[in-house]
């Protein structure tokens, strides 16, 4: 059955496979095998970015159809202050 074994979560700003401007490091197998232990797929995955070695931004990746909208309070480079909307 279609969605319950296959998700899209787009990564915005990252360069082919890694890098770029975006949000580009995060644990793949911790939400796989979460999902396979839940049964249910991730709402969002958090993503990070560093510079010099230190993050200094993170955002939620959401699955396909919904985007990340910042809250409208606190700092933009936290994902915290972002939800997966729309879809």
């Amino acid at each position: 059955m279609v969605g319950t074994s296959i998700q899209l979560y787009m990564v915005p700003g990252m360069a082919h496979c890694q890098g770029g401007p975006g949000t580009d490091t995060f644990d793949k197998m911790a939400a796989i095998e979460q999902w396979i232990e839940t049964g249910n797929a991730p709402a969002q995955i958090v993503a990070s970015h560093a510079t010099g070695g230190k993050v200094d931004r993170t955002r939620p990746l959401c699955p396909y159809g919904k985007v990340a909208k910042w809250n409208g309070s606190g700092s933009t480079d936290d994902a915290g202050n972002f939800a997966c909307v729309g879809g």
